[in-house]
């Protein structure tokens, strides 16, 4: 069991390093940072089952380093949930397959709504139906799921939260986020009392 968990491991370690990383990383920092920290919008990130996990903890690091966003789970936008978009938001969509029923649905209503707002997307399938409605699309290298059926989201979950990670620290970085702005949005807890020390 050692010997099989250590080869997961390298599996999981290897797929982030195969990330193809290329202009659409630049695209989507600057997508974001013109529509929320310019134009005053906020990051609407989205996905359904798995990728929807990785969505929510996207959106709340995210919303934690100084880039207001949310979570809007697909389904419930049908039902009165996408009024949470205004007119300067931008949608981060999520989808392994790209091809994923309710984020195209998803969409479809927000062309409806605000046909102006901008989509990035984040998948295992360059050529996916949501792909051509996106400015920006970040590849994750499709990487092959350690799950012995090769069936659960467990490899391509990991690199959706790396790309994740990379997208919210070079967000950081462009609008220079410190540690007295993190103490003012995260109060409670070891983390909160660490980022106050580090800017007294």
């Amino acid at each position: 069991m050692i010997n099989s968990i250590k080869n997961l491991l390298e599996q999981e370690a290897e797929a982030i390093r195969n990330i193809p990383v290329d202009d659409n990383f630049y695209k989507a920092v600057e997508i974001i940072y013109k529509h929320v920290h310019q134009k005053g919008g906020k990051l609407v990130v989205s996905g359904m089952g798995k990728a929807g996990q990785i969505a929510q903890n996207i959106a709340t690091t995210f919303s934690s380093t100084g880039t207001p966003s949310v979570f809007l789970h697909p389904s419930d936008a049908q039902h009165g949930d996408l009024g949470i978009l205004a007119p300067n938001d931008v949608l981060l969509l999520i989808s392994n397959s790209g091809r994923t029923r309710e984020i195209i649905e998803l969409i479809e209503l927000t062309k409806c709504l605000y046909s102006q707002i901008p989509m990035i997307v984040i998948t295992g399938n360059p050529d996916g139906e949501i792909v051509a409605s996106s400015q920006a699309c970040i590849f994750t290298g499709n990487p092959k799921e350690v799950c012995p059926l090769g069936l659960t989201p467990s490899t391509s979950t990991t690199v959706m939260t790396v790309i994740g990670d990379a997208l919210v620290v070079s967000m950081m970085k462009h609008i220079g986020f410190t540690n007295a702005d993190y103490a003012k949005r995260h109060h409670g807890g070891y983390l909160g009392e660490k980022s106050r020390q580090q800017c007294t």
